[in-house]
């Protein structure tokens, strides 16, 4: 290369590096300015620390909205984002129990962002919230909360929740306890067998703390007892072959108790009880009383 050409090369070289050298100082300086006036609004001009807020946007993996999100913050008019603190304001949206977790973030002139992180709704209890009965909705961590935003058709699908205490400590009602291991045994339902979740309408703990059960009332009126301490997927496996076997009759089972191991009990009104092994091998005699046919097929059905 000639000695022209070398310098052409080197001034284009040289033009070019400065040249990505201003737009980068030109966009640091302006991330920059951005910083110092989100962390220190003071060094921004009077005129705009006076500007009130105009826009609130909300970012969730729930279902609130943005008039959820206004009804609570309730931002007084003409309020600029200087006056606003934001811990409280994060406060105010953790007080509704539906929102686990908030971040704010101001954004000079005139925008609030809100993001925000649901709990999930497990079962419904009914309680006593401002004078009157009404239907709450509790997490998988024991969260109470009143629950705004959701369809009807899910909150209908919902289970209740029955032998709990909720204590109300002035504020809000106190978190329930093993909620989590309620929570697993319906989300086990809903994957696996959910024609049977679709049935269920009380999940009780009164007998979790004496007997380590967990009792679910279906709408045709059968409880089902489910061992605390065994293995779901298991019980409701076992729970889909006897359903198939005696859900259909006339008269469904009272009562099908699954926490025996791999017997199970099956109760119908007004008092006949029968143990039936989980695929028999053979047809069983039905019990004595009542006259009923616990094996309606000659052929057993295979094991779940």
């Amino acid at each position: 290369m000639s000695r022209g050409g070398k310098w052409r090369l080197t001034t284009s070289v040289m033009r070019g590096t400065a040249a990505v050298t201003v737009l980068g100082l030109t966009a640091w300086g302006v991330w920059e300015v951005i910083r110092v006036l989100q962390e220190d609004p003071t060094t921004m001009p009077a005129a705009a620390k006076t500007v009130a807020v105009k826009n609130l946007e909300l970012r969730t993996d729930g279902v609130l909205g943005n008039d959820w999100l206004a009804r609570t913050l309730a931002l007084p008019k003409h309020t600029s984002l200087t006056e606003l603190d934001l811990q409280v304001m994060r406060t105010r949206l953790l007080a509704s129990g539906q929102v686990n977790a908030a971040w704010l973030t101001k954004y000079f002139p005139d925008t609030l962002k809100v993001q925000v992180a649901e709990r999930t709704p497990v079962v419904r209890v009914m309680a006593e919230l401002r004078g009157r009965q009404v239907a709450l909705l509790v997490a998988r961590d024991g969260v109470v909360f009143e629950g705004h935003g959701y369809e009807a058709a899910l909150l209908d699908s919902l289970p209740w929740l029955d032998g709990v205490k909720l204590t109300f400590n002035g504020e809000r009602y106190e978190p329930v306890a093993d909620m989590a291991l309620v929570a697993d045994l319906l989300s086990r339902a809903q994957v696996d067998a959910p024609h049977l979740y679709r049935t269920w309408n009380v999940v009780s703990l009164a007998r979790l703390k004496s007997d380590a059960e967990v009792q679910v009332r279906t709408k045709p009126g059968t409880t089902v007892v489910f061992a605390a301490n065994a293995d779901f997927f298991q019980q409701i496996a076992r729970l889909d072959y006897q359903w198939d076997l005696f859900g259909k009759e006339p008269v469904p089972p009272v009562k099908i108790d699954l926490s025996l191991g791999n017997e199970v009990l099956v109760a119908f009104q007004p008092a006949g009880l029968a143990q039936v092994p989980i695929a028999p091998a053979a047809v069983a005699k039905p019990a004595p009383a009542p006259t009923l046919n616990f094996f309606p097929n000659s052929q057993p059905k295979p094991k779940l």
